[in-house]
């Protein structure tokens, strides 16, 4: 241990209880993660013209199908964890437990924004490219989750930040002595989401990126730093193909979709968006209550009333020398 080692938090701060029901902190994180996203999006997509609130119309179906995806993508790249000689098949849906996978919520999230956009009317590029930065902020804050509950550490290391593991962690590698540090995975994916969001807001703001190509620059740029930190990842019973891991070959698949969408969207759709509302829809009409004006009457008196404001006043500030004379008068009467 090092002065500067992050120690990792007492076990006793993972959950605690409310009457009868126990509070995972981790849940807390991830529930925390979801509504500053939900807040952000709500922020892009209103700025874009959007109705405020129509985000909560498409998270309604994105969040619980993100979650069913981030689970079963979790169950099914380490089935050595849940199907095996008197398993507890109920472990399955443990998901206080942790091992929620971001691209299995990637997979069911964009089914369901994808439903959730078909009901509010929205582009769903619109709302993947408003999602994009937001992802990010989400992830860094479930992160923390990750850090409570002693997970999401790599190989050991001598570097003065390292992360204490107690040796009883079922990930502890064996042979290795008491006080071992670890790099703190979830501390360098906080700093590479929170790096990644001003990079993309940036990028926004430079070129103007619409039609989805946000949302792929977001692919390449979570793909690339996750691939590199489940490379050094500990995580003794994730399934593997030719030897990797399956979250690196899932980040090479999120990088060449991310590069691929950005290719074909470019040519594709090489201006703005007309909108974020698909054709034939737009914000629900508000109407006005019984016997209450129309707001273009209105409009249209306040304009009238201004135009013949307007008149009076250059009628009253014409000079004497700019007045008719009583001879100009009886000369033009026929």
């Amino acid at each position: 241990m090092t002065p500067l080692s992050i120690p990792s938090p007492d076990p006793v701060f993972q959950s605690f209880n409310i009457g009868p029901l126990t509070i995972h902190l981790y849940a807390l994180f991830i529930l925390a993660g979801i509504i500053v996203a939900m807040l952000m999006v709500n922020q892009r997509l209103t700025k874009r013209g959007g109705e405020s609130g129509v985000v909560i119309d498409i998270v309604l179906f994105a969040v619980p199908l993100g979650i069913v995806g981030a689970r079963f993508y979790h169950v099914f790249t380490h089935m050595g964890d849940y199907f095996y000689p008197g398993a507890n098949i109920f472990n399955i849906f443990a998901i206080w437990d942790g091992g929620n996978a971001l691209y299995g919520s990637l997979i069911g999230g964009a089914i369901g924004a994808w439903i959730g956009c078909r009901f509010a009317g929205i582009r769903l590029w619109s709302f993947a490219d408003a999602l994009a930065p937001a992802m990010l902020a989400a992830q860094a804050i479930g992160r923390l989750g990750n850090y409570v509950n002693h997970e999401l550490f790599g190989l050991p290391t001598t570097l003065p930040w390292g992360l204490e593991i107690e040796s009883t962690n079922p990930a502890f590698p064996a042979g290795l002595a008491e006080g071992t540090l670890f790099h703190p995975l979830f501390l360098y994916e906080i700093i590479w989401n929170v790096a990644g969001i001003v990079l993309l807001l940036a990028l926004e703001r430079k070129f103007q990126l619409r039609w989805g190509k946000l949302f792929a620059l977001y692919l390449v740029w979570y793909g690339l730093g996750r691939s590199w930190l489940e490379a050094i990842r500990i995580d003794p019973t994730t399934d593997t193909f030719l030897g990797i891991p399956a979250n690196v070959w899932a980040s090479f698949v999120a990088i060449a979709l991310g590069i691929v969408l950005f290719v074909v969207q470019s040519r594709r759709h090489p201006g703005l968006e007309p909108s974020v509302y698909t054709p034939g829809r737009g914000p629900r009409e508000v109407k006005p209550k019984k016997g209450a004006v129309p707001a273009t009457d209105t409009a249209a008196e306040g304009s009238d009333e201004a135009a013949e404001s307007q008149a009076d006043a250059e009628g009253d500030a014409l000079t004497g020398d700019e007045r008719w004379t009583e001879e100009e008068l009886s000369s033009s009467k026929p």
